[in-house]
């Protein structure tokens, strides 16, 4: 069984990891009462972008089924230039689970930081939305 959850970085200064998936700017419209953006505009960017690399590693329709781990690390602010990261945590039968950093670029900072992560479980479907196997690279032909 795979450890899921989410363990603060040893570093920040190591930077994202994983396969950049999206890149958004946080906007005046996103954001709650206090003026921050809105934590739910932020795990939506990151269900979509986990969404956009559980489908290219299923081959298939995605859905998510389940978030875990989430740690807000640090505010996003408008302007804030959002970027999604993804690694695969875990593949089994029908589900893959995927880990996601969301880092923002700060107007005049030079680093990104870590501003959210967590963890999503996606599951491979049919076209009637029905769970399906996730299919694996097909072994190579010998000649």
């Amino acid at each position: 069984m795979t450890d899921t959850h989410v363990h603060p970085p040893t570093s920040s200064d190591a930077g994202p990891r994983g396969d950049l998936c999206i890149r958004t700017l946080a906007m005046p419209a996103d954001t709650n009462a206090n003026g921050d953006i809105f934590g739910g505009w932020l795990l939506s960017q990151m269900d979509v972008g986990g969404g956009v690399f559980a489908s290219k590693v299923a081959k298939s329709r995605t859905v998510t089924v389940a978030i875990e781990a989430m740690n807000f690390r640090k505010a996003v602010y408008v302007g804030d230039l959002v970027s999604v990261y993804a690694n695969l945590v875990r593949t089994g039968r029908t589900s893959l689970t995927v880990h996601l950093e969301a880092w923002a670029l700060r107007r005049r900072e030079l680093q990104p930081i870590l501003v959210t992560d967590g963890n999503f479980t996606y599951v491979s479907i049919d076209d009637q939305g029905r769970p399906q196997a996730i299919r694996r690279d097909d072994p190579p032909i010998a000649t």
